[in-house]
């Protein structure tokens, strides 16, 4: 088997996050992306060798005997949202419990997973669950009709219109049809990634699981004139609320965006009609939410994650000085503050902060105080020691300087709530290396229909210190243990060039990949005197960047 070799062979497992090891006939091996347990498939090799084979996907040759005749979604393969639609909930609760495990035991042993793995707990929902979607305006084809959707899988470019979405409810769906009916009627043209011309970019759409109130919230360029433009929105405004709901619009938005790089960012929203926000309930709080606010996208399952949190906290918080870490609303924090001290939210977002500081009035707790900034550097600005620590870390876990500090707290117990269990792993190990054993173990399903899952783990601080040997642990040693493929530069250099256009260079790289929580060895990332200067990364490349390390799954 060599590079450029194509090869047949049946999915024999599937490791996080859902790449599959293929077993030829001949007894060979090697990795692919977006395959199921038991398909059997053909193989582009792009790396050959014992260690390492690596192959891309060609063809689906015969279904898995897990899947369903009928996939859940009409949209299921060509869509690059979703990947588990063709599997009944309880294989794919199965196939995430699995991944989970050949990631843990690793870490923890065979025999603390048994002693303290306690399942892993369904989504209330395993449809129309989600209360937040971002849409792209785009075509399907080159220079088809317009489409507004999902990107087409394995396409960075090509959207598919995702009117049958199953994992959004039926006004979702309703906002969608009638936006795109009525801008296609309209001849609008979409902004294009590589000419950055057109107009209509993003349809962001929130509504809320338990109040039902909807936020919709247009995203365009300003490439049009003004007087057209109001008379333009006005129209899409009026057929929006001419149309039947079973929730109720609380906001129509237009939000203005002239940036370059492919992402939902706000340089100046208007309200075309209602609010600006809406308002959401989880465990008896009220949240309010605005179109760009972090929330849990699954606000039932959400609570099913506070509340399995919650348990593992148990009477740890009690009366105690609690440190919410990466705190986002400030969600977590204020469950908990009705049983705590006092609690310190912690989170790098302003808006979240804000958003956090308005959601403990909203509540009527006077017990919790958020802080905006980076957790590395704001816990050294903070006097109170926590008794208690929360963690729920980005996708990329916690830095490896913050995770020092938070360990020299020396606090007896903490929970760790993660959304990306690669990350969790590597970060256990640094936690089982200096003292600490994992007592409770647990994952809610925020995500049916995708490989993504979350984890819940409750650490312990051993008694004494004959019951461990602390050590330090470097950079390097702490990516050498991770779970996750990495690519090379000379790849992500390539795909950039082929996906955007763009020549990036390896400076470029390693600067994105530090912001990002990727540890490099430091000559890559620091210069070599206090005085000297990098040129930093342009915005465009660095976005590209980005999606290159997302389609890598390095970030």
């Amino acid at each position: 088997m060599k590079r450029g070799d194509i090869v047949q062979g049946k999915v024999v497992k599937v490791s996080f996050p859902n790449k599959g090891i293929i077993e030829t006939a001949e007894g060979d091996r090697l990795r692919v992306k977006g395959v199921l347990p038991g398909q059997t498939v053909s193989v582009r090799v792009k790396k050959s060798s014992k260690e390492k084979a690596q192959g891309n996907l060609l063809s689906l040759d015969v279904p898995s005997p897990l899947e369903l005749d009928v996939p859940a979604c009409v949209h299921f393969g060509k869509c690059g949202g979703c990947t588990y639609q063709s599997l009944s909930y309880e294989n794919q609760l199965k196939i995430k419990e699995d991944m989970i495990h050949d990631l843990m035991v690793p870490v923890i042993g065979e025999d603390v997973w048994n002693d303290t793995y306690e399942g892993i707990k369904a989504s209330p929902n395993q449809f129309e669950y989600r209360n937040k979607m971002e849409f792209s305006f785009g075509d399907e084809v080159k220079d088809g009709p317009l489409t507004l959707g999902m990107h087409k899988k394995g396409s960075f470019y090509d959207v598919v219109t995702v009117d049958g979405c199953q994992i959004i409810d039926s006004d979702m769906r309703q906002v969608l049809t009638i936006t795109l009916d009525y801008f296609a009627r309209s001849n609008q043209p979409y902004y294009r990634k590589n000419t950055h011309e057109g107009y209509l970019r993003h349809l962001l759409v929130r509504k809320a699981a338990k109040t039902g109130e909807i936020l919709v919230d247009l995203v365009t360029s300003t490439q049009i004139s003004s007087l057209y433009e109001i008379a333009l929105l006005e129209g899409w405004k009026q057929e929006l609320l001419a149309a039947t709901w079973t929730g109720a619009i609380a906001g129509i938005l237009h939000t203005k965006n002239d940036r370059e790089a492919d992402v939902v960012a706000d340089e100046g929203t208007e309200i075309l009609y209602g609010h600006t926000s809406f308002k959401e309930e989880i465990l008896g709080l009220s949240f309010t939410i605005t179109p760009f606010s972090f929330f849990q996208t699954n606000s039932l399952g959400a609570e099913v994650l506070y509340s399995t949190a919650r348990d593992f906290i148990a009477t740890g918080a009690d009366g105690a000085e609690v440190y919410d870490l990466y705190s986002g609303t400030g969600t977590i924090a204020q469950v908990i503050a009705p049983a705590a001290k006092h609690v310190t939210g912690v989170e790098i977002i302003a808006e979240a902060v804000e958003a956090a500081k308005e959601n403990a009035k909203l509540n009527n707790l006077d017990n919790c105080d958020f802080i905006a900034g980076d957790v590395l550097k704001v816990l050294d600005d903070i006097t109170e020691k926590p008794d208690y620590i929360i963690l729920d870390p980005p996708r990329d876990g916690i830095h490896p300087k913050a995770l020092d500090k938070i360990i020299d707290y020396g606090v007896d117990s903490l929970v760790y709530i993660s959304c990306k269990p690669t990350s969790l792993a590597r970060d256990l190990e640094v936690f089982l290396a200096r003292g600490y054993k994992v007592t409770r173990l647990a994952c809610v399903d925020m995500f049916p229909g995708t490989y993504h899952v979350e984890t819940c783990a409750l650490l312990s601080k051993l008694a004494g210190a004959e019951n461990h040997v602390e050590f330090s642990v470097s950079g390097d040693e702490l990516e050498v243990t991770t779970a996750e493929s990495k690519a090379t530069y000379q790849q992500i250099k390539d795909w950039v060039q082929k996906e955007c256009g763009l020549n990036v260079t390896s400076l470029n790289i390693a600067q994105v990949k530090r912001a990002n929580g990727i540890i490099e060895r430091e000559c890559y990332n620091e210069p070599k005197s206090e005085d000297s200067r990098q040129p930093g990364c342009p915005e465009e490349k660095w976005k590209a960047i980005e999606e290159a390390l997302r389609y890598f799954q390095m970030i």
